[in-house]
């Protein structure tokens, strides 16, 4: 279901009450037009946090860039509310050319991670990841279980590979020095993630 409000007494009610809640983290606008998103669930929460650990500690600590658990990413040099998105996991590398305006960054990430939930429009923000330069973009889908990386400029996005249970594919990133693998576990598979020198590698 999908429900459209024109109002704005509603509307600014709506989204008000969404802030005073504490769930309106995740919410975004695209092109003017309000988007509220899933509530994360525990497991989403969970995967956030480990990978931004582990980019932090690839990334942040060898000062290489910033990981940041979710972050307002913009187009709009003036009024960034007017059209935004909020990737999961983003990373921005140092030579990276985006601003931070401290409330958003105007310009992508260079790596960002989608985490899909139930009803969201993950694979939507594809076309304005192109447009701010994001240059990869991971999707974590859990139903079923499936990592995918893309590959994206602003002239095309290309699907790298796909990695499942049944065909465990490796998904080698060229932004970040890390390998994505989807590997069996319990009570749910994991995602395996490899340094490329071969030395470090998690499970999330």
């Amino acid at each position: 279901m999908v429900m459209l409000v024109t109002e704005p007494g509603v509307e600014e009610r709506l989204i008000a009450e969404r802030q005073a809640a504490g769930i309106d983290h995740h919410d975004e606008v695209w092109e003017g037009v309000y988007v509220v998103s899933p509530i994360a669930n525990n497991e989403h929460q969970k995967l956030i946090g480990r990978l931004t650990v582990i980019f932090q500690t690839v990334v942040d600590a060898l000062n290489l860039g910033q990981s940041f658990p979710g972050v307002n990413v913009s187009d709009q040099d003036v009024d960034w509310r007017q059209n935004y998105r909020v990737p999961d996991v983003a990373v921005f590398l140092t030579e990276n050319s985006a601003q931070d305006r401290d409330t958003h960054w105007f310009g992508g990430p260079d790596f960002a991670v989608e985490i899909v939930s139930a009803g969201d429009r993950s694979l939507d923000k594809l076309p304005f990841y192109a447009a701010v330069g994001v240059r990869e973009l991971l999707v974590v889908d859990r139903a079923p279980w499936s990592l995918e990386l893309f590959r994206i400029d602003p002239e095309r996005v290309v699907s790298v590979v796909r990695s499942t249970i049944e065909e465990p594919m490796s998904l080698e990133s060229r932004v970040l020095p890390l390998k994505f693998r989807l590997v069996p576990g319990i009570p749910r598979p994991q995602i395996e993630i490899t340094h490329h020198d071969g030395r470090q590698q998690w499970l999330v």
